[in-house]
């Protein structure tokens, strides 16, 4: 067995291990440290739920989607229109908003899965463009370009108050984010999640085992827009405004962005990407407000070239052979 596929199997393990235990006890240690910053805290464990779900379909079933802002945006909505319209309680707000997602991403899923790799993407991001579309024209309920804005959301439990500082808000998406990781761990390691790996690595395979794709691959596009929307519903309550631009192709290349960055098929590696980009967009966005992009375009060149299974993926290919050389060399 190779280094890179121990790894591998690590990263799949169901079992806790010291790493998995070091990694979620960050954010929290992350509060303490650094209590200005609560808010962009939030904002990356906010959208790592969203990019969580996009490796779920990426990394696993292997389908490229420009479209996953479209149902990130849809639980966005669903839970800022509940709020304007007096369902303040967060919690089953934010079910409703991921259960609008997967019932729509449902739905979508008939077409997407309908063709091959390159029709695929074009269906993902003529969804994309569609619903960005109808939020826009429907400016009297989404607000248009002006955004929605009115959101207030009930206290958690009718205990935990959503405040300026984000003190609230970065504990109730870190549990959210906990828990939708481990439903996706969960997921993956599954049958089910192992069906979904074997498709993205040779679908023709898969119906001479009597295994059925296209079932399997809107299962994992469901859930995935179902995720997205729980992400989106999450933007609105700690944010308390929803924008157009949460519907946009550009934010779903951004979310394609972090995912590469951290690594596909990795589920720490869907966590690893958003942070690093958040991160970074607002160090460069600092440093150079004319041309971060062009620095962020540099970064996201050289993890393509340099570490071509993301940056977590290159962390858990090389560490074995480097604990095995030094071994070694120690003995």
């Amino acid at each position: 067995m190779t280094h890179r596929s121990i790894a591998v199997e690590r990263l799949a393990s169901p079992r806790p291990r010291l790493f998995e235990f070091m990694v979620w006890l960050m954010p929290a240690v992350a509060y303490f440290l650094f209590p200005d910053n609560l808010l962009l805290g939030v904002s990356i464990m906010t959208y790592a739920v969203a990019v969580l779900g996009l490796d779920l379909l990426l990394g696993y079933a292997g389908i490229v989607s420009l479209g996953h802002a479209a149902f990130f945006g849809i639980g966005a909505y669903t839970a800022g229109l509940l709020a304007v319209a007096g369902w303040r309680e967060p919690l089953s707000g934010l079910l409703l908003s991921g259960a609008v997602s997967l019932a729509l991403g449902y739905l979508a899923s008939f077409l997407v899965v309908r063709g091959k790799d390159l029709s695929r993407l074009m269906v993902t991001l003529g969804i994309g463009l569609v619903v960005y579309e109808v939020a826009n024209r429907m400016s009297s309920i989404t607000g248009g370009v002006d955004g929605l804005s009115g959101i207030e959301i009930a206290p958690i439990f009718g205990i935990f108050t959503f405040d300026l500082y984000g003190r609230t808000a970065w504990w109730y998406a870190y549990g959210v984010s906990f828990l939708i990781f481990v439903f996706l761990r969960l997921i993956v390691s599954s049958p089910f999640g192992l069906s979904l790996r074997a498709i993205r690595d040779g679908a023709n395979r898969m119906p001479a085992l009597g295994a059925s794709v296209n079932s399997r691959l809107r299962i994992a596009f469901t859930l995935s827009a179902g995720i997205a929307g729980i992400a989106g519903g999450l933007l609105a309550q700690t944010t308390q405004f929803v924008g157009v631009d949460a519907l946009s192709v550009p934010r779903a290349a951004e979310f394609l962005v972090m995912l590469v960055l951290g690594g596909t098929g990795r589920l720490y590696g869907a966590l690893a990407g958003t942070a690093i980009f958040i991160i970074a967009r607002e160090y460069l966005a600092d440093v150079d407000p004319v041309y971060w992009e062009f620095w962020m375009g540099v970064l996201l060149m050289a993890v393509v070239l340099f570490a071509r299974g993301g940056i977590v993926g290159a962390l858990f290919t090389h560490l074995p052979v480097l604990r095995a050389r030094f071994g070694r060399g120690a003995q």
